[in-house]
């Protein structure tokens, strides 16, 4: 049986996505009133301001209250001698499995928001793309840096 990574990242990451699509839903906000504008400057049906309005309401009940829950109990990792294995997803969950001896370097980054809720987000890069754990707090963030870094090292040597 194939068990699925035990790790979960921060519950902050919440807080966090939910401000992010907070902000997302101000720039759709924007759109329908300068729809709602144009129909009445032009003169268009009545309903297509209805439309709007819903479409705003739907869209801000998804990016601030629901794929955030759904986005942070799907997404799970682990750190292996061997391998680095990801989990995440909405509706499509994806497992991803990285070959510790692919590894080429491993960051840590922050934007504004992660930073005011002392989280991180790891990056791992092989050669062929990018890897991210978002979230994270930011001693867990740290820490496993230098585990998978070390990690990454051992299993170059062993080539």
């Amino acid at each position: 049986m194939i068990y699925e990574p035990e790790k979960r990242i921060s519950d902050r990451a919440l807080t966090v996505w939910r401000i992010s699509g907070a902000l997302q839903s101000i720039f759709t906000l924007l759109l329908v009133a300068g729809v709602v504008s144009l129909t009445i400057i032009f003169d268009w049906p009545s309903w297509i301001i209805g439309v709007a309005v819903l479409f705003l309401m739907i869209y801000c009940v998804l990016m601030i209250y629901l794929l955030p829950q759904l986005r942070w109990n799907r997404w799970r990792y682990e750190v292996r001698d061997q391998e680095i294995e990801l989990q995440y997803g909405v509706f499509i969950i994806k497992r991803t499995l990285v070959p510790m001896i692919r590894v080429q370097h491993v960051d840590t980054n922050q934007g504004p928001l992660l930073r005011k809720y002392d989280l991180a987000t790891v990056s791992i890069s092989t050669a062929a793309t990018v890897h991210e754990i978002p979230a994270l707090q930011l001693e867990e963030a740290e820490e496993l840096r230098v585990i998978i870094s070390r990690l990454a090292r051992v299993a170059d040597e062993d080539v």
